[in-house]
């Protein structure tokens, strides 16, 4: 599906909002994945919660430093977050998960940028909707400042941090085949995870 075969209800909507009404059932699936895990039952779920993050962001740690996406989105290297999940593991003497392969976004490679503008968009989003969170967090004992900084809001608060970065995401120009691979990119990255969650919490590995 494109930008062209949009339903009706959705076509008219900025590019966010179609974002979201695209990649929402996507989302939902998700979230529902995630919380039936029951992450924040202990802070061994919690450990595996962290490296199903570390998963995530470690593929797409690079896009916070390339400088095409710096010119087009505010504060990106600020958006950054796998250092911050690596000292939550840390802080509960954890390891990160293995590496294996190439990451899907390398530093210095070459980035088609309508795809990583859908995986960047997913990364933001969650942190949109992680005070709920670190809510939950609390109560195993950590915050901000011990096992949950990747979960903490920006200085300037979680609401205006997303929409500067929405607003920069709705201003820009893309073609509608560029658009599509945005969507795609979206939805790619909500199914990372979802597997990431499969096999993290499932089939964990040993720490």
């Amino acid at each position: 599906m494109t930008t062209d075969t949009l339903a009706p209800e959705t076509a008219d909507l900025g590019r966010t909002k179609r974002l979201k009404a695209r990649t929402g059932a996507t989302h939902d699936r998700l979230d529902a994945g995630i919380m039936s895990r029951a992450p924040f039952s202990s802070r061994e779920r919690y450990g595996l919660f962290l490296r199903v993050q570390h998963g995530f962001h470690r593929q797409i740690d690079a896009l916070y430093a390339d400088p095409t996406l710096d010119s087009l989105l505010p504060d990106l290297a600020g958006r950054r977050r796998l250092h911050l999940i690596a000292q939550d593991l840390a802080d509960l003497g954890l390891a990160p998960p293995p590496v294996v392969g190439a990451p899907l976004f390398t530093p210095g490679g070459a980035v088609d940028l309508p795809t990583a503008l859908g995986w960047l968009y997913v990364a933001e989003g969650s942190n949109l909707g992680a005070a709920f969170l670190l809510k939950a967090a609390a109560s195993l004992g950590l915050n901000e400042t011990f096992g949950a900084h990747h979960l903490a809001p920006a200085p300037e608060g979680r609401g205006l941090h997303w929409k500067t970065f929405t607003a920069a995401l709705d201003a820009l120009e893309l073609s509608p085949e560029e658009d599509a691979r945005m969507m795609a990119g979206g939805e790619a990255a909500f199914r990372h995870v979802h597997a990431l969650v499969e096999r993290g919490f499932d089939a964990p590995p040993a720490v």
